[in-house]
């Protein structure tokens, strides 16, 4: 009998702790880039809704923070000494401060709420200060208390954390054992290609690859399987096979071909029963948000047509874990 496919979808919540290294000030334009992301959340999660969609929203934990005093109250005891103090968001604080006491754009406990609340959706980890696991200077003792202020903040909203992203995909396997040590059950893993293994640093090279592959097939698409999937080692390692790329104003052609390209894998995946993860950031569409919600809602549709078809089935990368156990 033919294994059942699972589509996956994990977003990586960020807010401006994601990119700050890249975007040191806030101009207004950047500003109302984060505002629209805040806006656009409860109409993903209303989508998602409305279709039986399951997520894991891998949260960056000091989004949990309500205000200034609370994120100086729950600093860990030990933060991360990056060579480079530019991807240290802790730095980043301390050279350019807070824009207001409950910063929007680096505080959304509010929007994490709204997450837990709604239907089939999970909340994982993106660490607490979107934690760079393969920057030189960092250690493992800092990735621990980084990881248990994280787990800690989401324990107290009464969210037990079980799945966790690495941020920038920076996998590191030496951390692994940690992840197990504080519960968390499965992580994201990358695509299992080239371009696409953990660095601290991307080649330009890299960085074509992976934009030119969400458009063109440059290889056959590498389908996954449950089984192939080791199960006999906490955390499960749970391979991502497709970035979603946002809708881009003047490319409608481009635009065309990255929704083929997914629709496509998604239809391969259902009709062989293959595991199919696909990920992006909730900042991500922030820049034209209707047109985002729009192709997401198409790919939605999609799923729902292929549920019906093959018994696709929606999973968040916890449930997608605990299927995996309970077959071992």
């Amino acid at each position: 009998m033919k294994t059942q496919g699972i589509f996956s979808i994990s977003l990586d919540f960020e807010l401006h702790w994601g990119c700050f290294e890249h975007m040191q000030k806030l101009s207004e334009k950047e500003k109302r880039y984060f505002i629209n992301t805040r806006n656009t959340i409860p109409k993903l999660l209303s989508l998602f809704e409305s279709y039986g969609i399951h997520v894991t929203w891998a949260t960056v934990g000091m989004l949990y923070n309500r205000n200034v005093d609370e994120w100086k109250k729950n600093k860990p005891s030990l933060i991360p000494a990056f060579e480079n103090h530019d991807v240290s968001a802790y730095k980043w604080v301390n050279k350019h401060g807070f824009f207001s006491e409950e910063d929007p754009f680096h505080f959304a406990p509010e929007l994490i709420q709204r997450i837990k609340s709604t239907p089939f959706q999970e909340i994982g980890t993106h660490t607490y200060a979107h934690y760079f696991c393969l920057e030189k200077g960092q250690t493992a003792a800092q990735f621990r208390e980084d990881l248990i202020t994280a787990c800690k903040l989401a324990k107290a909203e009464g969210t037990e954390i079980k799945s966790l992203v690495f941020p920038r995909n920076q996998f590191n396997k030496d951390y692994l054992s940690i992840c197990h040590e504080l519960g968390i059950t499965s992580v994201r893993s990358n695509p299992d290609i080239w371009y696409w293994t953990s660095s601290a640093d991307s080649s330009l090279l890299k960085r074509i690859f992976r934009t030119g592959d969400a458009y063109l097939k440059f290889q056959p698409y590498k389908m996954v399987f449950l089984n192939e999937i080791r199960a006999d080692e906490l955390p499960i390692q749970l391979p991502a096979a497709r970035l979603y790329r946002p809708w881009k104003p003047r490319f409608p052609l481009l635009n065309k071909l990255k929704m083929r390209r997914i629709l496509n894998e998604m239809t391969e995946a259902a009709q062989l029963g293959g595991y199919y993860h696909i990920w992006w950031h909730p900042e991500n569409l922030g820049n034209h948000p209707e047109e985002c919600l729009s192709e997401i809602r198409v790919m939605l549709e999609h799923f729902k047509k292929l549920e019906a078809d093959y018994g696709f089935e929606s999973l968040t990368m916890g449930e997608t874990t605990e299927k995996l156990i309970r077959a071992r």
